[in-house]
């Protein structure tokens, strides 16, 4: 798939198929930091504002209500996308891939005219928990993701980023949950302090 694209980001529609599972917790803590992904650190606070990002924009939506109440784990959504965008990068870089500016605005031009408009994609990419000012990322790294499969094909494409994913080590905090780099998502962590009602009545003094 070496042409160029006019649907929704690849990538940014795969997010609803990465939506984390509730599993085992993560490895090594990282004070500060929300993940760390080779030499780059994902700070706390660097995904609380790409949070607030989309957040401010749902507010301002018409369909605000919606999106929000559909987006509770917009948190840990946001750090799957942000590591899996570290990985296509790196992927990228280490096989001869690059996104120009050129390409990244044609792709832009080519999915608001085959979607409906600028407005129209904004919403969907919103929808999926994406910013209006993080689009233009999203598309890089979809075309990087395109012109990977192009080059190697689908198949060897994904076993490329497990391999990349591997090399980068990539670290959750554990208040995030686990990175499963053989899926490319995130697996969170139950947190050990929220109780059921049984169980706190159960230690509740007679």
């Amino acid at each position: 798939m070496i042409r160029r694209r006019t649907a929704l980001s690849v990538t940014a529609a795969a997010l609803l198929a990465a939506a984390p599972l509730l599993t085992a917790c993560g490895q090594t803590a990282h004070p500060g930091a929300a993940a760390v992904v080779g030499d780059d650190r994902i700070t706390v606070s660097q995904l609380q504002r790409e949070v607030a990002d989309v957040r401010e924009a749902q507010r301002s939506s018409p369909q605000g209500e919606q999106l929000t109440a559909n987006s509770a784990r917009l948190g840990q959504d946001t750090l799957v996308r942000l590591i899996q965008y570290r990985i296509v990068e790196k992927a990228g870089k280490d096989n001869g891939v690059e996104v120009t500016r050129r390409e990244l605005q044609r792709q832009r031009a080519d999915v608001e005219a085959a979607n409906g408009g600028a407005a129209t994609v904004r919403a969907r990419f919103l929808a999926l928990g994406i910013a209006p000012d993080q689009i233009d990322q999203a598309l890089a790294v979809d075309l990087v993701r395109a012109k990977l499969d192009g080059k190697f094909g689908a198949a060897r494409t994904n076993q490329i980023l497990m391999r990349t994913s591997d090399a980068l080590h990539v670290d959750v905090n554990p208040r995030y949950g686990e990175w499963d780099g053989k899926r490319g998502t995130a697996r969170s962590a139950p947190e050990p302090w929220l109780r059921s009602a049984a169980e706190a009545g159960a230690a509740r003094p007679a």
